[in-house]
């Protein structure tokens, strides 16, 4: 019964990995057969970190994606704690309706994220600017200098994922049993103790999942890179995913672009381990 299922992911998941890994071996240009791929062991993971500049490519790529991942998860997480709160809690008017405005976000494809919020950042129209302009705060260049670029992005990113995770957040709230609240104010605790006391832990599995969920997705990022900084200014917006595609498609480097992608699936793994593993070992000590 499930012979289907599993055919079409080992086609379209597995064979291409497979291939991928192997394709990291050898010298390969993308503009002709898989035929033409000449073994050369080990060079290209040599030369993705040498100090030439492929290497020096690659690991300011592998940094931006480290740093881009790592704000969108710590942003991600508190703020979809909080909204679920806000939505979660039955005495505040409207928590359907903001609930369905939230997640919609999550629903509007990445491309028109991308570009309505380049015009967002427009240095001279952008209504971002003109607010700031009312408070005496001068035009920034969110976009323009590699000091603000690559948080821009981050931003653009956590404005459309959060709705996500947020009902992921009231999913988790709604596993709670209201007794244990109960119990809490019995014993004299106030509404801070509580989150700590009582929500907190009991999402702990929850925000395990969305940490998985929000680490993948963020590595995944492409399209804002692509339809708005084409990786700069300066590099500092060059991710994995979009050097990826740059080295191995347009510069036709099949074997360096898959050594790339492997040291991606890699390095997520790795992660992704970590954290369970941090969540085990937090779940041992309580």
């Amino acid at each position: 019964m499930v012979s289907p299922a599993v055919t079409l992911i080992g086609v379209f998941i597995f064979v291409p990995m497979v291939l991928t890994i192997w394709l990291s071996f050898h010298q390969w240009s993308t503009q002709t057969g898989f035929g033409t791929a000449e073994f050369v062991g080990l060079r290209n993971y040599r030369d993705i970190f040498g100090p030439i500049s492929v290497g020096r490519d690659f690991k300011r790529a592998f940094s931006n994606t480290a740093i881009y991942t790592a704000l969108s998860v710590v942003l991600i997480l508190p703020l979809s704690v909080a909204l679920g709160l806000l939505v979660y809690q039955s005495r505040v008017a409207g928590g359907n309706l903001l609930r369905t405005v939230l997640f919609s976000t999550y629903m509007v494809p990445m491309i028109a994220v991308a570009l309505v919020w380049s015009k967002l950042y427009s240095p001279t129209e952008g209504p971002i600017n003109q607010i700031l302009s009312w408070v005496g705060i001068g035009p920034q260049p969110w976009l323009s200098s590699p000091d603000t670029a690559l948080v821009s992005i981050v931003i653009l990113n956590v404005w459309q994922q959060v709705g996500y995770f947020t009902v992921l957040a009231i999913a988790g709230l709604t596993q709670i049993p209201t007794t244990l609240y109960e119990a809490a104010r019995i014993d004299g605790a106030n509404p801070i103790q509580e989150f700590f006391g009582v929500t907190l832990p009991l999402l702990r599995r929850t925000l395990l999942f969305s940490a998985v969920i929000a680490v993948i997705n963020a590595v995944q990022v492409f399209e804002p890179v692509a339809l708005i900084t084409q990786g700069g200014p300066a590099n500092s917006t060059n991710v994995l995913t979009y050097h990826i595609r740059r080295v191995g498609i347009e510069r036709a480097q099949g074997g360096l672009g898959s050594a790339m992608a492997v040291m991606l699936m890699l390095s997520l793994i790795v992660v992704i381990i970590l954290i369970f593993a941090l969540a085990r070992q937090r779940e041992e000590r309580t």
